[in-house]
């Protein structure tokens, strides 16, 4: 049963996760927690996610702008390293709270300001990167940091989605090759189990995709900041 469940959750992570960029983790960490450890469920997570990461860049694979990704990723990837290190005296919980208070400060803002937006040049990926990566290192939430700097250069769905699976596709294999190298390993039962898993993952995906392209393009902006705005809400009442 328990198998079965992960799968059911796996669909409708792996379908949150393609529509908005991120949220396959928020939602599945905490419920697989109640059937494993933290690090064996930071582990399928992480290859699970993995796996969604291809899914985007796959079905969005005419959005890719290398020179946006590789801009806008390479200075997360390194700044999220120093956030990640100058931030190991501080609650976890006052962190999530002010994280949270972020997100819906800016959905507020976008929303009383709905035509903002940041210049896609060279030089404002890369600030931007930098900045999303140095709060990702310092609240851990990846994903929504990054997809709020992304759509604040209010891109194209195909650009967007492509762009935060891309990304997110490097650092995953990071943070799994270091799961395995510090000898975190999945019961036999779960590595059988990723071959529900992985098809799940591709199903969510790929009914996600069947709304994206229902949405129109001036309104996804709007989806992107109605998700993260109940993800500040989540994280602030309950961090």
């Amino acid at each position: 049963m328990e198998i079965l469940y992960i799968t059911l959750i796996t669909i409708l992570a792996g379908g949150v996760g393609t529509l908005t960029g991120f949220g396959t983790s928020t939602i599945m960490v905490p419920i697989l927690l109640f059937f494993l450890p933290l690090p064996q469920t930071l582990l399928l997570v992480g290859i699970i996610h993995w796996f969604g990461d291809i899914w985007k860049m796959l079905f969005f694979r005419k959005g890719f702008q290398w020179k946006l990704i590789l801009s806008f990723g390479a200075a997360g990837i390194l700044a999220s390293f120093l956030g990640a290190n100058i931030v190991l005296s501080v609650s976890e919980t006052l962190l999530s709270r002010i994280l949270g208070g972020f997100f819906i400060f800016y959905v507020l803002f976008l929303f009383y300001n709905p035509t903002f937006r940041i210049p896609k040049k060279s030089a404002t990926a890369v600030s931007g990167g930098a900045l999303s990566g140095f709060l990702a290192g310092i609240f851990g939430v990846g994903g929504a940091v990054r997809s709020m700097f992304l759509s604040a250069f209010d891109l194209p769905k195909a650009v967007y989605i492509a762009t935060a699976g891309a990304i997110a596709f490097f650092i995953d294999i990071t943070r799994i090759a270091t799961y395995l190298g510090n000898g975190i390993r999945l019961d036999e039962s779960y590595l059988w189990g990723l071959l529900l898993f992985i098809p799940a993952s591709l199903a969510g995906a790929a009914l996600a995709k069947k709304v994206i392209d229902r949405i129109p393009q001036e309104q996804f902006r709007r989806v992107i900041a109605v998700f993260l705005f109940v993800v500040g809400v989540k994280f602030l009442i309950f961090p």
